[in-house]
Formats: structure tokens, C-alpha cells, sequence
């Protein structure tokens, strides 16, 4: 169990920087101010990344983590009880997507994201422990580091 949870936290590490990129990426500006250069969508991702990783990650990292682990032990229940493999994978994405569905699409996009890079990482059957885990929180706070510093640079320059 302790590999599980330490896994899910890696897991939610990866996929809740990359959910706050790509958030940014799609939705720089979320008050909907006119975007009117490429400078400015620039900008404005920069300065959203940060923000989304700041709410989205403990999310992520929370209810993410649980569900996940609820997701897959219901998986793996119901594939031990019908004998057969492919079930817990098809289950437990059924949940992962039953449970992503609480914030509409921003939170499914969040869910998928996090079931590919658990499975990923299943999938190379790597032990992780709560070292690991804890050194995967690095990736958060670098990526949150990363783009304040731009956001810092940003206004000692172009402004």
C-alpha cells in the first residue's frame, strides 16, 4: 500500500503541473480581457500558470490521490471476481472519469491526465516509497518557482 500511495502522489506531482500549463496554455486569461498580441498571451499565461497550480495542485493532490486509490481497488475487486485482467483497467477508468467529472471538463482534463501518468508509472514497475513521493513534490513547486521568477523578470523589464 505504501507503493500505491507513494506512486499517487507522484502521479499528482506530474499531472497537476502539467494540468496547470496546459490550463494556462488554453485559458490564459480567465476574466476574459482582450488578448491582443502574441506578448500578451504570452504574459498572461505566465502570470495564470502559477495561479491555477496554487488551486488546482492540493486538489489534485488530495481528492486526486483518494479517488484514484478508491478507483483501482474497485478495479481490482471487481477483476479478481470476474477473472479477468482487462476489467480493473476498464473499471478503475470508468472511476477515474465518474470522479473527474466534479468540476465539469477542467477537472476531467485533470483526472485523465493523472490515469495516464499513474499508468505510466505502473506500467515500468519501479517500487517508489515515500522518498520518492516527497522528492516528486519538487516538480510542483519548481514549475510554480519557474513561472513567478518570469512573472518577477517580467515586470523589472517590460515595465
Amino acid at each position: 500500500m505504501n507503493t500505491v500511495i507513494s506512486r499517487k502522489v507522484i502521479s499528482a506531482s506530474v499531472s497537476g503541473s502539467l494540468f496547470a500549463i496546459l490550463l494556462g496554455l488554453i485559458v490564459p486569461n480567465p476574466f476574459g480581457e482582450d488578448i491582443s498580441s502574441v506578448t500578451d498571451y504570452l504574459f498572461a499565461f505566465i502570470i495564470a500558470t502559477p495561479v491555477y497550480l496554487m488551486y488546482s495542485f492540493p486538489v489534485i493532490l488530495i481528492y486526486g490521490v483518494l479517488t484514484s486509490i478508491i478507483s483501482d481497488k474497485i478495479g481490482e475487486f471487481i477483476s479478481g471476481k470476474a477473472n479477468n485482467e482487462k476489467t480493473e483497467v476498464i473499471i478503475s477508468g470508468i472511476l477515474h472519469f465518474f470522479f473527474g467529472l466534479i468540476l465539469l471538463y477542467y477537472s476531467l482534463v485533470a483526472a485523465i491526465l493523472f490515469i495516464i501518468t499513474d499508468r505510466i508509472l505502473r506500467k515500468n514497475n519501479n517500487e517508489f516509497n515515500w522518498l520518492h513521493s516527497i522528492k516528486s513534490l519538487v516538480i510542483p513547486c519548481a514549475v510554480w518557482l519557474s513561472f513567478m521568477g518570469m512573472v518577477y523578470l517580467e515586470h523589472i523589464f517590460f515595465n
